[in-house]
């Protein structure tokens, strides 16, 4: 098989347009038609369904894709490892942190770790865990930090450390001086959360689905600044890891009476190749949760 050929059937699938898709690859659009054909008479399949001004994939030309995008990782990773043979090392890391620890843990591990190894890259993506676990099955990240969760089976992990969510509330808070309140009490008041998809939503959706409840979100958004202030306000409470929590007195913390638990570990594609700038940064941290 052509492995230039599928990459441009790559291409068409990505944009559904032969002529983008032409603009991309910067080739002729009848070249890169001639090149797709010639890939489907090898397979003797055909892969999209052709329309007058609209392409879209048929049943084997989804087929296809999935297994393109696991060859053409295959193909990255055989790379990174002949590079690495001849002494080029990537010297890059492609790390996706949810918002919680992208600032109040990592900060601190990144810049130690620049300080030791000055000529590595770091490209930190801060997303949802949903998006993460996403990007790390599809190759556009390298390692994740998530929760362990509903892990794909496609995904290896390494323990980092383990945490608890707590109820987050201003000082003047009632729940403030309480030591621990019930999932019950925490529900009936009005919150502020992350969007869907990241795991702190993701947990109290399932809490509210066991128990029962219904939560009253009055306020969505990704931005943790503005969750603190708005909890810093009296205006909503909001379930936070407890490290964050630690960090900023000028709110309160409240564990449940049913403590949540959670385990933070590393992420990384099962059978595919990590750089050493890759396993470098991974056993650094690990170092650094011992």
């Amino acid at each position: 098989m052509n492995i230039r050929y599928l990459r441009y059937f790559m291409t068409v699938a990505d944009t559904l347009s032969f002529t983008r898709a032409a603009e991309q690859l910067h080739i002729a659009q009848p070249a890169l038609s001639i090149a797709v054909k010639k890939l489907e008479q090898e397979l003797d399949i055909t892969l999209f369904h052709r329309q007058e001004r609209k392409v879209s994939l048929t049943y084997e030309g989804q087929v296809l894709l999935e297994h393109a995008h696991q060859i053409m990782q295959q193909i990255e990773s055989a790379r990174l490892a002949i590079d690495e043979l001849k002494g080029l090392e990537k010297g890059e890391v492609r790390l996706g942190v949810p918002g919680m620890m992208g600032s109040y843990f990592f900060p601190d591990i990144l810049m130690a770790f620049k300080t030791r190894y000055p000529n590595i890259k770091l490209r930190m993506v801060e997303a949802g865990t949903q998006s993460i676990r996403k990007m790390l099955v599809n190759g556009d990240l390298d390692l994740g930090v998530v929760v362990n969760r509903n892990v794909p089976d496609t995904l290896a992990t390494e323990h980092l450390l383990n945490s608890e969510m707590v109820a987050v509330v201003s000082q003047v808070h009632r729940f403030s001086k309480k030591s621990s309140i019930s999932f019950k009490e925490f529900f009936s008041e009005d919150l502020v959360m992350f969007r869907e998809g990241y795991f702190h939503r993701e947990l109290a959706d399932e809490i509210c689905q066991k128990y029962q409840l219904e939560s009253k979100i009055a306020v969505e958004t990704n931005l943790l600044p503005m969750i603190l202030k708005i909890v810093e306000g009296n205006h909503a409470v909001s379930p936070l890891l407890k490290l964050v929590a630690q960090c900023e007195h000028q709110v309160s913390y409240v564990p449940f009476e049913d403590p949540v638990k959670l385990e933070i570990v590393m992420a990384w594609r099962k059978n595919s190749y990590l750089s050493l700038a890759d396993q470098t940064f991974k056993e650094f941290v690990k170092e650094k949760c011992v």
